[in-house]
């Protein structure tokens, strides 16, 4: 698949807004995924600078970029074995230096996937780590002794499955591993290894990236006691991070992640974006019991991560009105001082559509609530065409987590599947060889060329939620004041230097009424929604939206 030059576009580069990650909307692409420009099935740079102008015209403030760097892809790039350079599947860092500039071009600020807890057990670090004890890195990995009886230091569990420890007969030591047994873990209680990764930081600051997603911020540090992690209560026992089925979620896991040394590194890292101007990282917390908390005190106090998102809101919790309500109690208790992020769906979920099981009708409506939280949000590739989640046949899977688990977890390449251009190929435009993944046939009538000029369709709707969250600085920007909820509705006041929006939501396949706050309120003609009034208050048909503006006095 060849490419023609893009046509120049005539917006402008993106203000320098020291605060414009404040409320964004950020738009997840998986490279692999998104478009294939050499036919070798596997999407890379030159096909996402060829798809830019889709993504400009969601009208999205930014993009975040699953990782591109060199690496063994046994975990499809968040095992990198050099940092500082482009996988050649998905092109040169002249390819990247030309992404970065026509996105600035389209008015869309770039954010790359930073993976800093691990290497790939091939990164020359982890090879002269592992040559002997007393190398000039020997310590840049986190290494032990085993037990007097061989076992491994303590039980700490992977994420992958197994224990997070794997013996080594160079050193005669274990190594952890959090994630795949290829997935060393850095030892970043080491200040050489804390300079060595923020000098990466600089690199790619210094090649024009506006910021960051920071992969797994919490697992960054361990106890150095390496102390035993204790059983999970029955009462907290929490799915959200690991499938039900993996014994990761068996354990408490006070000493392996979440460490208070973090911090400082991550004011570290704050002060030198700082010296870059309006950049900005999002942290990705995994954690199923203190995930909010964690939020709070990463994104607190404006000299840490500007914002940090859990998995409240990607887990397989049915989200009522109720769920969600108790959701945003939490987050306006927990997390006032600091910044949300928030999703539905990403590369390591079961796409939102399907986990819920909804209709078009109700992931309108639940986009609409998205978009209308305090704090940022970010969509991933496809959500906008309200892609399900795809079927891949065990003979096609790729991702070694659902090799491990299968049939009961069936992994991630089902959200992870390419991205539908257009209807009438098989590859839906994704690729002119066979795509790494196979494309949904379901996926074809929900392409972008089908949705593309019918001001009914999903990819419509989305583009009109997004221009009219950001037609209005208190859905942006502004504190959310939780007015109540049950099951089927939630409703909330967003307020920003003096103007009030009301905001209701009908979660429910039933009308149902709803009155109004005191106020003078006039419902915004701009919303993708309309309610039908009545004089005592309204009355919201199923999985409807209303949005009113106060007028005052």
């Amino acid at each position: 698949m060849v490419f023609l030059e893009p046509v120049m576009d005539t917006r402008a580069e993106p203000a320098l807004d020291e605060d414009w990650w404040r409320g964004a909307v950020i738009y997840q692409i998986y490279p692999r995924s998104f478009q294939d420009s050499n036919g070798d099935g596997i999407g890379d740079l030159a096909g996402i600078i060829h798809r830019l102008p889709h993504v400009a015209d969601l009208g999205v403030d930014a993009i975040w970029i699953s990782p591109f760097f060199r690496s063994p892809m046994l975990d499809f790039g968040y095992d990198v074995s050099d940092y500082r350079d482009i996988d050649p599947m998905f092109g040169t860092l002249g390819d990247f230096d030309a992404m970065i500039a026509r996105a600035h071009e389209l008015g869309i600020r770039v954010l790359i996937d930073l993976v800093l807890s691990h290497t790939s057990d091939q990164h020359p670090w982890f090879k002269e780590s592992r040559a002997s004890r007393d190398n000039a890195k020997a310590d840049w990995y986190v290494w032990a002794d085993a037990k007097p009886d061989g076992t491994p230091p303590n039980n700490w569990l992977s994420i992958f499955g197994g224990s997070g420890w794997e013996w080594d007969g160079e050193r005669m030591q274990y190594y952890l591993h959090n994630f795949l047994t290829q997935q060393p873990d850095l030892n970043l209680h080491n200040p050489e290894v804390q300079r060595e990764l923020l000098d990466v930081v600089r690199f790619w600051l210094d090649r024009g990236v506006d910021g960051f997603r920071l992969d797994t911020i919490n697992f960054y540090f361990h106890d150095k006691k390496l102390r035993d992690n204790p059983p999970i209560a029955p009462e907290d026992f929490n799915d959200t991070i690991a499938p039900a089925i993996n014994p990761y979620n068996f354990q408490n896991h006070l000493y392996d992640k979440n460490q208070p040394e973090n911090l400082d590194f991550l004011r570290k890292l704050r002060s030198l974006m700082n010296e870059y101007g309006a950049r900005a990282a999002v942290g990705e917390v995994g954690e199923a019991q203190r995930g909010m908390e964690i939020q709070a005190e990463y994104t607190s106090g404006g000299d840490k991560v500007h914002m940090c998102y859990d998995f409240a809101l990607l887990s397989s919790n049915q989200p009522t009105g109720t769920y969600i309500g108790k959701v945003l109690e939490k987050a306006n208790r927990i997390v006032a001082e600091g910044w949300a992020c928030w999703a539905y769906s990403n590369h390591d979920v079961v796409r939102h559509t399907s986990r819920w099981n909804l209709s078009e009708a109700a992931h309108r409506v639940y986009a609409a609530l998205l978009l209308s939280l305090r704090g940022s949000v970010c969509l991933y590739q496809g959500e906008e065409l309200a892609l399900t989640e795809a079927y891949v046949a065990f003979e096609e899977l790729q991702d070694p987590y659902g090799i491990r688990f299968w049939p009961k977890f069936k992994g991630r390449d089902g959200c992870r599947t390419p991205m539908p251009w257009v209807r009438d190929n098989q590859t839906g435009g994704f690729s002119d060889g066979k795509p790494w993944l196979p494309v949904a046939m379901e996926h074809l009538h929900q392409a972008v060329n089908v949705q593309e000029d019918d001001p009914g369709s999903m990819l419509a709707f989305y583009r009109n939620m997004i221009a009219f969250r950001k037609a209005h600085e208190a859905l942006a920007k502004g504190s959310l004041d939780l007015l109540g909820y049950d099951d089927r509705q939630i409703r909330f006041i967003r307020e920003h230097d003096g103007t009030r929006m009301f905001c209701a939501f009908n979660l429910s396949d039933t009308a149902i009424g709803i009155e109004r706050p005191e106020g003078n309120w006039r419902q915004d003609k701009g919303a993708p929604f309309r309610a039908e009034i009545t004089d005592k208050g309204m009355t919201l048909p199923p999985y409807q939206a209303y949005f009113a503006v106060d007028e005052g006095q």
